[in-house]
């Protein structure tokens, strides 16, 4: 049985996107920490990567290059400077050196050490690259990895590279989840919490869940006070900003939590709110668009979701900051249970594994930070899955913009109509369970075409001609 914490849901790091920037820039420093540890570090005389799949089809766009490279030299997609990102990549991608892990100093020629091979896919996942150190006596050192969504990556030949405990309540399924809430008499963000010892101290777990609200709440305000044109090539222009500014007027605030107490102190309607629900989910993804600094939730390019929904409840719904830690904790537990259930990977499932499941999962923490039962969080959660069942992903370009950027406003007020019914709603009379649209939503990643699972072959991509900008 996997054990997966919520902070393997919730990753801060650098868009576009979770799969396709996250994972990647994360093999690269495992290839390099694996390569130290077998002693071929100083051995080394050249770096490859090989792309397949749709990280070679749509790589480009997504920044993939740029993650291998930069994690190759030893940059950390949680910590690295975002101001420079593109800046710096391009000065190694025109270059011919690269410094791998800010140690040695290694030839390097984008264009030959860089291979993106479309017209090959790798048996285990769509997402596949691997590593090759060649070395001083002739041979090579070669690792193949999956990035198999929300950042996750594994490595040919092992499992899984999460860290395995013993959890005090294992769980793989929504009615096991429901059991121990009803056994024990426990909410579910009681019964995660527990789980969540195993990994950390108590002080430990809140340090970091407050990190991940305080990340969201920055790169919220940032995009809203961002302006200007999106890279890539499709000149697509921030939005967010100029909504912002319609809703607040020509006013600039020195800290986001100014900003939220001019939004929270405003006459408050359902036009203005929706408005607002919008604008902080523009902001996220323009940011992530951006090469900017986001938390995965589950993944990059429904990172927006989240946040937005976590936004609406802290300046519209009297929230508390206990309301937040039990938001967070229940959203990261029903994004466990899809990856164990389905996918979160929109290269495996199409957009129903990322919009989807993130509208889900703020779906379920929104009714547990407004009082509902497990069972009504539970509900919530399918409502808003079982209406993004289907849902392809068609980047155009394989830019994480269009439709990507929008669909999170979607899957925000998605989350908060789930769940306002659920929270109206008596869940025995559900006919459907949240098990029954997991098992749904696999079914139909398995049976959809893989022009819609992330290639930019179907669909929108299909439709619209572009020519990428590379960085």
């Amino acid at each position: 049985m996997e054990s997966i914490s919520v902070f393997d849901i919730f990753k801060i790091g650098v868009g576009p996107s979770s799969s396709h920037t996250m994972g990647p820039w994360r093999a690269a420093q495992q290839f390099t920490k694996s390569c130290k540890t077998r002693g071929l570090f100083h051995q080394t005389t050249r770096l490859q990567c090989l792309l397949y799949g749709s990280l070679a089809k749509t790589g480009i766009g997504h920044g993939t290059d740029l993650a291998v490279v930069l994690g190759l030299c030893g940059e950390d997609p949680e910590t690295c400077n975002t101001s420079n990102i593109l800046t710096r990549f391009r000065e190694l991608k025109n270059g011919t050196s690269l410094v791998w892990n800010g140690e040695l100093r290694l030839p390097f020629m984008y264009s030959e050490d860089v291979v993106f091979r479309k017209s090959e896919t790798l048996p285990f996942h769509p997402n596949g690259l691997s590593l090759i150190a060649w070395l001083e006596d002739g041979g090579t050192f070669e690792e193949t990895y999956y990035s198999v969504g929300g950042g996750f990556v594994v490595q040919e030949g092992h499992s899984n590279t999460s860290q395995m405990v013993t959890l005090p309540h294992p769980i793989e399924r929504a009615d096991e989840l429901l059991a121990y809430c009803r056994n024990m008499r426990r909410s579910i963000p009681q019964v995660v919490w527990e789980n969540e010892k195993m990994w950390r101290s108590a002080a430990e777990t809140q340090a970091g869940l407050d990190r991940i609200w305080e990340t969201m709440k920055t790169c919220i305000f940032k995009g809203c006070y961002a302006d200007g044109i999106l890279p890539g090539g499709l000149s697509v222009n921030r939005r967010a900003a100029k909504l912002n500014q319609k809703l607040l007027g020509d006013r600039f605030f020195e800290s986001p939590e100014r900003w939220m107490d001019a939004i929270c102190g405003q006459v408050k309607s359902f036009q203005s709110t929706l408005k607002w629900v919008s604008c902080f989910a523009l902001a996220v993804n323009e940011e992530n668009a951006s090469f900017g600094r986001v938390v995965t939730a589950p993944t990059n390019g429904a990172a927006g979701v989240i946040p937005a929904v976590l936004m609406y409840y802290t300046c519209f719904c009297d929230a508390t900051d206990e309301g937040r830690t039990r938001f967070l904790l229940t959203a990261g537990e029903i994004g466990s249970l899809f990856k164990k259930g389905a996918t979160i990977s929109a290269a495996m499932g199409g957009c129903q594994a990322e919009i989807g499941v993130s509208s889900a999962m703020a779906a379920a923490g929104l009714t547990e930070a407004l009082g509902g039962s497990p069972d009504q969080v539970l509900m919530a959660a399918e409502i808003a899955m079982e209406h993004h069942l289907g849902l392809t992903c068609d980047p155009i370009g394989g830019l994480v913009q269009i439709p990507c950027i929008e669909r999170n406003t979607m899957g925000a007020i998605k989350a908060i109509t789930a769940a306002n019914i659920a929270l109206e709603s008596d869940p025995t009379q559900a006919k459907v369970s949240l098990d029954d649209v997991i098992h749904s939503m696999w079914e139909t990643a398995l049976d959809m075409n893989t022009k819609y699972k992330e290639t930019s072959e179907g669909g929108l991509a299909n439709r619209i001609p572009v020519s990428v900008i590379e960085c």
